[in-house]
C-alpha cells in the first residue's frame, strides 16, 4: 500500500468516526428530550432524568474527545515502539 492509499484510508476512518459522533450526539439529544418531555408530563417532582443525561453524557464527552482532539498514532510512535521490543514474558 503507498504513502497517498495509507493517507486516505486514515481520512475516511477520521470521517466515519466523526459520522458516527454526530448520530451519537443527535440520538443523545432526542433520547434525553424524551426522558425530559415523559418527566414534565408525569407532574414534574424529582428530576430522575439527570441520571441518564450526565451519565450518557460523560459517554459522549469522551466519544467526542476521541474524535476530535485525539490525535492519530503517528509513525514515529510506531517505530519507538517496535524498538523496544516484545515485553518479558509475552
Amino acid at each position: 500500500m503507498d504513502d497517498e492509499s495509507v493517507r486516505r484510508a486514515n481520512a475516511v476512518k477520521r470521517l466515519k468516526a466523526q459520522r458516527d459522533f454526530k448520530t451519537h450526539l443527535v440520538v443523545y439529544v432526542v433520547v434525553n428530550a424524551l426522558l425530559v418531555f415523559i418527566w414534565a408530563s408525569s407532574g414534574g417532582g424529582y428530576f430522575w432524568p439527570i441520571w441518564p443525561i450526565a451519565g450518557w453524557g460523560v459517554g459522549v464527552i469522551l466519544n467526542g474527545w476521541d474524535v476530535h482532539f485525539r490525535r492519530p498514532i503517528s509513525e514515529e510512535e510506531i517505530r519507538r515502539e517496535m524498538e523496544r521490543g516484545t515485553p518479558p514474558g509475552s
